[in-house]
């Protein structure tokens, strides 16, 4: 069949891929969608390139400084300059234009010093970026396996009602042909109703899990996702200290603090030249094609100017000082998030390892509470039990279902959460 319209073509092609099943989405793929959409990273980043101009506006007084003039004057011929002065300079009417040059000889480190500090503040802005890439990668990976463990939840729920519901069938059936009680009929739809509670929070959560992993995707417009599983992590190890050794090393929010003390510290050493001579080459020439006759038809002059600091009230001391404050509570910084990185990795560290652990204990309760149902259901059958005791021992396996499930997200998102806390979240 032939399409006419390039309309009916793109309808077609919309059609035919509509209809192709979605592929699943990875825990990788999350991530770079993460990296690539959300708009807290782009604006870290460009935050962190805005920051590396600052050292280039401070390098900029190494260099030569060339500017040009023109002037134009109309005025009372040999008048002088009254007020607003000390001296009294000769105005006369003329035109002029010419260009004026500065260079900088030296003010013994201090502009050098203040261009470190800011490519020293630029990189700490750096690290400033890589800790809110890592922070949203963080809040993905939580909000991806946060998906999948509330969709296993809301199976579980599913497959809940309908097994609850087969026995109230079943219970009702008997009701009916008086083999069993009306007792017996409440504590099974009591159950049945508890499932259905059950089955409707589960599938809120799973709606809320999706909208929080899209915020943090960048697609805050989705409203579903298909995601595949991921592999169970490697145990860990079996002694914390490597694990808080790199992240003292890795972590981007200490770069951040070791940097910014680095550059408080250059900003001191900057602070104290203020005290020191500053000494600059200066030039000017140009010409002067109309004016008066007491006015040269060209004029130049060049000089070394040397500003010397005498008396300031204080001030520049005073800048020093602050300086060097501002320098050793920046030491104190490190120091304090040095100890608080520790107490944070042993702390992950100590939640995955539980959470490890409880996937095998979950999955040996799942085993006995399936046991259980069954030995409770083959008693009921029987006449030998009551209806509390397979009501009890549904809600066991129930309980036991999402723990089990639980257990298993859990611990792939700790694991992940370990690997925050050690500055390896890529």
């Amino acid at each position: 069949m032939r399409l006419r319209s390039p309309w009916l073509l793109i309808v077609a092609i919309s059609t035919l891929w509509a209809q192709q099943p979605p592929g699943s989405l990875t825990l990788a793929e999350a991530r770079q969608l993460a990296i690539r959409n959300n708009p807290r990273i782009s604006a870290a980043r460009n935050t962190a390139k805005a920051s590396h101009q600052v050292p280039l506006e401070f390098r900029a007084g190494l260099g030569p400084s060339l500017s040009g003039a023109a002037t134009g004057v109309g005025a009372d011929s040999g008048s002088r300059l009254a007020a607003g002065g000390l001296n009294n300079p000769a105005v006369y009417s003329r035109i002029a234009a010419g260009v004026t040059a500065s260079q900088l000889i030296t003010d013994f480190g201090r502009t050098r010093s203040l261009a470190t500090a800011a490519e020293l503040t630029a990189q700490a802005q750096d690290q400033v970026a890589e800790g809110s890439q890592a922070d949203i990668l963080l809040s993905t990976v939580r909000a991806y396996f946060g998906v999948l463990r509330d969709a296993a939840i809301l199976k579980v729920a599913e497959s809940t009602v309908t097994a609850r519901r087969l026995v109230s069938d079943q219970v009702t059936a008997l009701f009916n042909s008086q083999l069993k009680s009306q007792l017996d009929v409440s504590f099974a739809n009591v159950n049945l109703a508890d499932a259905q509670l059950l089955l409707s929070q589960a599938r809120n959560r799973v709606k809320a899990s999706e909208a929080t992993l899209a915020n943090s995707l960048g697609l805050p417009n989705e409203t579903s996702f298909l995601l595949a599983e991921e592999a169970m992590p490697d145990a860990l190890p079996d002694d914390p200290g490597p694990l808080v050794l790199k992240a003292l090393q890795d972590r981007p929010e200490i770069r951040d603090l070791r940097l910014e003390q680095s550059a408080a510290e250059r900003f001191s050493g900057a602070e104290h030249a203020l005290n020191y001579p500053t000494i600059a080459a200066l030039g000017t020439t140009g010409i002067v094609p109309a004016g008066e006759a007491q006015i040269a038809g060209r004029y130049g002059a060049a000089g070394i100017n040397v500003n010397i600091p005498i008396f300031n009230g204080g001030l520049y001391r005073a800048r020093q000082t602050e300086a060097e404050l501002k320098a050793r509570a920046a030491s104190d910084r490190v120091k304090d998030l040095a100890n608080r990185i520790t107490l944070d990795v042993r702390v992950a560290y100590l939640n995955a390892q539980t959470a490890f652990e409880r996937v095998s204990l979950t999955g040996q309760l799942l085993v006995q509470s399936r046991l259980s149902l069954d030995l409770a259901q083959g008693r009921y059958d029987l006449g030998l039990g009551s209806i509390v005791e397979l009501s009890q021992a549904q809600l066991n396996l129930t309980s036991a279902q999402l723990a089990d499930t639980a257990a298993r997200y859990d611990f792939q998102a700790l694991r992940e959460v370990v690997n925050y806390q050690i500055g390896a979240m890529r």
